[in-house]
């Protein structure tokens, strides 16, 4: 009997959780929009050159501050003016609804208020990688052999964001227009919430408030 270290090709195929991973991150990345709702009152109701208190939500202030950055800017970008709210402390339960935010929003003069609450969408494990053995015998009598694939050292783990993103009338304070956004897994989470900002004003947009 004996043992080598061998390459054949069903040591190669990927594992399934690692298709899986992939196929997670390749749809995110095509469909950056999981689902909107608009309410019909609010229609083709434009805000552009309208007053938008922006508020973000999320685990830390650090992730709270890039989010209102690149919030404002895209904002901007639409045609809207937006006011920033100061980040909310951390530790704070994220709400993902405006009503906090009205009173503020009111005093500043804004038209409506966009939330953006984001968070940890999807934990992903991509598996090390794989050696295989093979078990085999003496003389011609013995064919091919078994192969076993062992992982060496553990997978490498890494979180895709989503957010939940929604426009508030401030007169009413019904709400006009939601959007789930999710985010390709990255181990940058600052551009995974730029992208998610980005994806969801542009959803905005296409519905016809910008």
């Amino acid at each position: 009997m004996w043992f080598h270290v061998s390459a054949a090709p069903h040591a190669l195929r990927p594992a399934p959780m690692a298709l899986a991973a992939a196929l997670l991150v390749g749809g995110c990345a095509s469909n950056p929009v999981d689902s909107q709702w608009i309410e019909p009152q609010f229609a083709g109701q434009s805000l552009r050159g309208s007053k938008l208190l922006v508020v973000c939500e999320a685990a830390d202030e650090s992730l709270q501050r890039n989010c209102l950055d690149r919030a404002s800017a895209e904002l901007v970008a639409y045609g809207a003016s937006p006011v920033t709210q100061a980040p909310v402390p951390p530790g704070t339960a994220r709400s993902s609804a405006a009503e906090p935010y009205l009173a503020a929003a009111r005093a500043a003069g804004a038209k409506a208020v966009w939330l953006t609450a984001v968070g940890p969408d999807a934990t992903l494990v991509q598996p090390g990688p794989s050696i295989g053995v093979g078990l085999g015998g003496f003389g011609r009598s013995v064919g091919g052999g078994l192969g076993i694939s062992l992982p060496i050292g553990g997978g490498k783990t890494s979180t895709a964001y989503g957010a939940n993103s929604q426009l508030t009338d401030v007169a009413s304070a019904r709400l006009m227009w939601t959007a789930k956004t999710r985010a390709p897994s990255d181990d940058d989470a600052n551009a995974q919430v730029a992208e998610l900002v980005k994806s969801a004003v542009a959803a905005a947009g296409k519905a016809g408030f910008f």
